[in-house]
């Protein structure tokens, strides 16, 4: 059970069209059940004017291990590739590969941080970015769960955040892992709470 959250953030983590729509070449078909809860959250921190952050997993294009574990970033695919454009069965156009899904947009003003491997905050600005605006505790949300959501709680603990992974809004191809990385991480690293209880926790708009 999670108490009032102290000056909060929230970090979408990696629901870009390469991972979310269907067919996509790292697709992860339960992420897209969860895009109602996110959307929930979203509208609740912009409501209380508190800090959206959305990441964004990029391929290098020249080969690096990324490649080793996750094959569909060789130039034979271009999963992730910044500039790359794609077709999926669930898009009416094709879409820049890499970007947010339309359902989640960044708003203006929002940050978008990219990152060139799993974790949020290794190798990016993330840190110093979220104590400019003063946050002190995040809420983690997106894909995959036991994979880039919790390389980006997990370095968010070590940074000093209160962190929450809303159970509700991340997802992945594998249940067990799913399962299992949440119960790990309410062990040992923070809070893993529903979409609901989070936004009860943010109190009520100013």
């Amino acid at each position: 059970m999670i108490e009032r959250l102290e000056a909060p953030a929230l970090v979408v983590v990696d629901m870009q069209n390469d991972f979310v729509r269907a067919g996509a070449p790292l697709e992860v078909a339960e992420a897209r059940a969860t895009i109602a809860a996110q959307r929930r959250l979203l509208a609740a921190f912009r409501a209380r004017g508190l800090p959206v952050v959305f990441t964004r997993f990029l391929s290098l294009e020249t080969d690096n291990l990324l490649w080793r574990w996750s094959p569909e970033c060789h130039p034979a695919t271009r999963a992730c590739w910044p500039d790359h454009v794609r077709a999926y069965s669930d898009a009416p156009t094709p879409l820049r590969c890499a970007d947010v899904i339309d359902e989640l947009a960044p708003a203006p003003g929002e940050e978008v941080i990219d990152k060139l491997g799993y974790g949020a905050f290794h190798g990016t600005d993330l840190d110093e970015r979220l104590r400019a605006r003063g946050v002190r505790s995040l809420v983690v949300t997106g894909t995959v769960t036991q994979i880039c959501v919790e390389e980006a709680a997990r370095e968010a603990f070590h940074h000093g955040y209160a962190t929450t992974i809303v159970s509700d809004a991340v997802s992945s191809f594998a249940p067990d892992l799913h399962v299992a990385t949440l119960r790990n991480f309410a062990m040992k690293f923070g809070w893993v709470a529903a979409a609901h209880e989070v936004i009860a926790a943010l109190g009520r708009p100013a």
